[in-house]
């Protein structure tokens, strides 16, 4: 098998830069957060405080994040990606971790922002300064309280990501313990199932409150853990079951010297969206949909599709764990070629993986 190269970030995300070597995303929501609070707020306060503590907590949130991709390095994992959400980041780890590997790598983050606190905390006792620990001084800020309100602020970060519901680490440490006396898939059920109460107590706190921030939030907590327990059940009923099992083994090839007319005459003529681009009985590039419609805008129909296919696709064994390919899938896109060695055996979709999971779902045992 031989995985995506890390160019293929998540869906609707940005490349902003990289950190020990990790990539880091920005998700176009986050950007429209981050916007949304200078404009509302910077004109109120001390725009110098106000600039530094949100500042201090992007870096405390990317620092969990970081904290993270060391230990789940330290476990011979390989991050892909760090992406900042609304509610925090997210780091994408190359393959699933094993329970005590999950529990590690969670408990990583949190901890992280609780030595950036006790570190503030310990300097300003070391520069003789007072702590307030009164609320309502610390929500008016100024440029003498930054530092108090960024220790403050980690330990918000600390003590809401240690909730044990999806998809704060708090869930993820609750599956991992949870694993050792549950099926995996049972145990990811509880903690989303956590998640989304936590997120519609949330959302109810929010609209009552009102404080409409919170419904934001709610939503983003409810999507994620809805999100996790879909994935567990994908899981579930593709564990142990090769990829041949699924796979399109009736598909349509491009020659090297087809043209984006070609291509496009294909994708009318046929149901299938990504072809193979074939010199021989190599396989070359793969050429999607997507891409097909972009050359066709930028390069004109008689293009050659060689100049413009996707040379970096995802090869898979057939005998490989369909469970395993899933997150993979995930990364590369669309399709993925299914190859012996160098020969092209059938294609692998999302839309034919959503139909085999809809199938499994209902029964029908995989012809492998």
């Amino acid at each position: 098998m031989r995985p995506v190269s890390d160019r293929s970030g998540t869906a609707g995300t940005v490349r902003a830069f990289r950190l020990l070597g990790v990539p880091v995303r920005l998700h176009f929501t986050f950007i429209l957060l981050v916007v949304f609070l200078v404009v509302t707020d910077l004109g109120g306060q001390s725009s110098s405080s106000y600039a530094l503590f949100l500042l201090g907590i992007l870096a405390s949130v990317l620092l969990h994040e970081m904290g993270h991709a060391v230990v789940a390095a330290r476990f011979g994992v390989r991050t892909l990606e760090i992406v900042m959400f609304p509610i925090g980041g997210l780091s994408r780890m190359e393959r699933l971790l094993k329970p005590a590997e999950e529990f590690w790598v969670s408990l990583a983050g949190p901890l992280v922002n609780l030595f950036i606190s006790a570190g503030l905390f310990g300097y300003m006792l070391y520069a003789h300064r007072t702590v307030s620990i009164n609320l309502s001084e610390l929500v008016r800020p100024t440029d003498a309280n930054v530092l108090e309100r960024l220790a403050f602020g980690n330990l918000l970060l600390a003590g809401f990501n240690l909730l044990p519901a999806f998809p704060m680490d708090g869930g993820r440490i609750l599956r991992a313990l949870l694993s050792y006396i549950r099926p995996e898939d049972q145990a990811t059920r509880i903690a989303a199932w956590m998640g989304r109460m936590l997120a519609i107590s949330m959302g109810l706190y929010g609209l009552l409150a009102p404080q409409f921030m919170l419904v934001f939030f709610a939503f983003f907590i409810y999507l994620g853990a809805a999100q996790e327990s879909a994935a567990a059940m994908g899981r579930t009923l593709t564990h142990g079951i090769p990829v041949r099992a699924a796979m399109i083994t009736e598909f349509r090839t491009l020659e090297h010297g087809s043209t984006i007319r070609d291509a496009a005459n294909l994708l009318l003529s046929t149901s299938q969206q990504d072809f193979p681009v074939v010199h021989g009985d190599q396989v070359i590039g793969l050429l999607g949909r997507n891409l097909l419609l972009r050359a066709l805008a930028t390069e004109g129909p008689d293009a050659y599709v060689a100049g413009v296919m996707d040379r970096d696709f995802l090869s898979i064994e057939p005998g490989s764990d369909l469970a395993e390919v899933l997150p993979l899938m995930a990364q590369a896109g669309r399709c993925a070629l299914v190859m012996d060695d160098s020969k092209l055996l059938g294609l692998l979709t999302a839309d034919n993986l959503m139909e085999f999971l809809m199938l499994r779902r209902h029964g029908m045992e995989p012809v492998v």
